[in-house]
């Protein structure tokens, strides 16, 4: 039976690798790698980098293609069941190809596989269509958000009170109900900008070579915060950033 470790590799920095992850790297016959284009090909590098570090000398790498789609789209939840789908005929072709029936295969995931990544739910989705056979593993990785909260040296939910962990789409909708501190991540519209009464604390490229921090409250710091991003998209062609917005709290009728 064919076998695909999806392994968590950490935010950026080499050294957020898991034992238990170099330990499964070790084991892989096969790496799949979807290619994202010049632009990210840092992202490559770093899980080859890995691979060189920790893999066996018989081991193959193979890629694929990533589908384009559209990143702002009138249909959201429509745009990205259809990239979903298209990303899985890719890797399902890659299996069939390159994975033989006893072999092990792994995809190498930024961060946590079970936190905003998609790979699981393919892997899901190639399984039901039945095509090709496999058992998989989830191994964890640290995130850009335990990242972003270390280096800011902060903790991520105050005592006793909640937080959560949303996409700028939706906070951009409102603050969300029942929380005073919230995890933004995927905020292309600089949503944060809507709250200048809440501190931020903002990364970019967390535990990269090219990170950037900034915290403070939101009027004083977010004009700072969205310049800088520009500059850095402008310069790397994407951007990957994340940031904890914290209010005073309001909860259990405090002010």
């Amino acid at each position: 039976m064919r076998k695909i470790y999806v392994v968590g590799i950490g935010a950026g920095d080499p050294d957020h690798l898991t034992l238990q992850a170099a330990k499964a790297i070790g084991r892989t016959d096969v790496f799949f790698l979807l290619d994202k284009g010049e632009a990210k090909q840092s992202l490559i590098d770093l899980r080859e980098r890995l691979i060189r570090g920790y893999s066996h000398p018989r081991k193959r790498i193979v890629e694929g293609r990533d589908p384009d789609r559209d990143r702002t789209p009138t249909d959201y939840t429509g745009t990205i069941a259809d990239w979903r789908h298209r990303r899985s005929l890719v890797v399902e072709e890659l299996i069939v190809e390159h994975l033989k029936d006893d072999e092990i295969g792994s995809i190498l995931v930024w961060g946590d596989p079970s936190l905003y990544d998609s790979t699981i739910a393919i892997l899901e989705e190639i399984l039901e269509r039945g095509a090709v056979s496999f058992e998989f593993e989830v191994i964890p990785g640290i995130s850009s958000v335990s990242a972003l909260a270390a280096k800011h040296r902060i903790g991520l939910n105050r005592v006793g009170q909640p937080f959560q962990v949303t996409t700028g789409r939706r906070l951009a909708e409102g603050w969300p109900e029942g929380v005073d501190d919230v995890v933004v991540m995927l905020d292309a519209q600089q949503a944060f900008t809507k709250h200048p009464e809440a501190d931020i604390y903002w990364g970019a490229y967390v535990s990269t070579e090219d990170e950037i921090l900034a915290a403070g409250r939101v009027a004083e710091v977010g004009d700072e915060i969205v310049e800088r991003r520009a500059e850095a998209r402008e310069q790397h062609g994407w951007i990957m950033d994340t940031y904890l917005l914290r209010r005073q709290s309001r909860l259990n009728g405090s002010a």
